[in-house]
């Protein structure tokens, strides 16, 4: 697999992190399996069919990666697009960023649950184990996107800042991810699997 350098201050990605198609095709299953093992760790179910995916460095770049070997993008003006459309779910010191899935598998779910879920990425938070709770915004791209009044999105962009001193006070504890929607309304306490990963995010 193509090694690159950890990044120092700025996690965003930029052209240099990204292999083109030829390179990337040569190492790619080494860095899906890692990748996988990644979301297999940063993947959180919310009651019987809200997940969360939170995002970091590789799972971004493998999606740049994926969206560049599918569509054939070989040029830096390319990959440069894709890189500002995901960049904002690589988190900065003190943030977390995740991609929220409402897992529905027939037309009917959808049509009878899509329309009760409106703004459910508002009622989405964070609750550490002192009571303190921080709830996430959308990513700015993807917000604007979301026009539809009576109905909402199978997918979602969520960003969570933390202050300084409240990093370490989320992370010595347990965590609680929860959704406390009107019509969905589930929690789970993170694995201390989980909430490491999630230290790596939030801490400088």
């Amino acid at each position: 697999m193509t090694t690159h350098a950890p990044a120092t201050g700025n996690r965003k990605l930029t052209i240099d992190d990204i292999d083109d198609i030829r390179a990337y095709e040569r190492d790619r299953d080494v860095f899906r399996q890692h990748v996988i093992e990644l979301k297999r760790k940063r993947r959180v179910g919310v009651g019987p069919f809200i997940s969360f995916v939170f995002e970091n460095r590789d799972t971004v770049r493998f999606q740049i990666q994926e969206m560049a070997r599918v569509e054939k993008i070989a040029s830096d003006e390319g990959i440069q697009t894709e890189l500002d459309i995901y960049n904002p779910l690589v988190p900065d010191p003190g943030e977390l960023c995740a991609t929220m899935f409402i897992e529905l598998t027939s037309e009917a779910q959808l049509r009878e649950w899509l329309p009760k879920l409106v703004g459910v990425e508002s009622a989405v938070a964070v609750r550490a184990a002192d009571g303190r709770t921080v709830r996430p915004r959308l990513e700015a791209q993807h917000a604007s996107q979301l026009t539809r009044e009576h109905t909402t999105s199978c997918v979602h962009y969520l960003q969570w800042s933390f202050g300084a001193d409240d990093v370490e006070a989320f992370l010595a504890g347990s965590l609680e991810l929860q959704v406390d929607h009107a019509n969905y309304t589930h929690a789970i306490t993170l694995s201390a699997e989980t909430t490491a990963e999630l230290a790596i995010d939030l801490r400088p």
